[in-house]
């Protein structure tokens, strides 16, 4: 997983989310890799109920990888295997994406206008350092709490449309 652009992960829908398939999903997760959910063996899950209770156990069991898109494919039938390539496409175009200096800037203070950090800290200044993962540097004044770089987080990937793509974020206490 380590150095990949992407990762398929294929589950079993008949089997539902194993613990193997945790275990695996939060290996991908820790390697910074996109990845693409796929549930295989759909075409076997004919009741309604029964693949609404499918889809719940994805959003609980794989919490940590919410965002990442999920297919429903049969590779016996072909069915849904269509929709991959894009899905494929547009997760590796995040990836390797790159935002301008100035747009981080007006995205991270906007941020902090509608929610200040507390206790005086503040970023004094943003920019994306690196991509494959997308990686923002946060030059701030003092430490910033864990809940409040997820915050920032999720503005970056919400402004950006990022979507299911892993983005780091690094900070820089400004020497005084």
């Amino acid at each position: 997983v380590d150095g990949s652009d992407i990762a398929l992960f294929v589950i079993d829908a008949t089997q539902g989310i194993t613990a193997q398939d945790q275990r695996l999903a939060e290996r991908i997760d820790a390697a910074g890799c996109p990845i693409v959910i796929m549930l295989n063996k759909w075409e076997l899950i004919e009741d309604a109920e029964e693949r609404e209770r499918i889809d719940l156990e994805v959003k609980r069991k794989l919490y940590f990888v919410d965002d990442a898109p999920v297919l429903k494919v049969s590779a016996l039938t072909g069915k849904g295997v269509h929709k991959l390539r894009p899905v494929l496409q547009e997760a590796i175009l995040q990836y390797h994406r790159r935002i301008p200096t100035r747009d981080v800037n007006r995205v991270i203070a906007d941020a902090q206008q509608r929610q200040p950090a507390g206790g005086g800290a503040k970023v004094m200044y943003a920019l994306q350092g690196a991509t494959d993962p997308p990686t923002f540097t946060l030059f701030v004044n003092r430490e910033l709490p864990h809940t409040y770089l997820r915050y920032l987080e999720r503005s970056i990937r919400e402004a950006f449309n990022f979507g299911s793509t892993p983005l780091k974020l690094r900070v820089r206490k400004r020497s005084d």
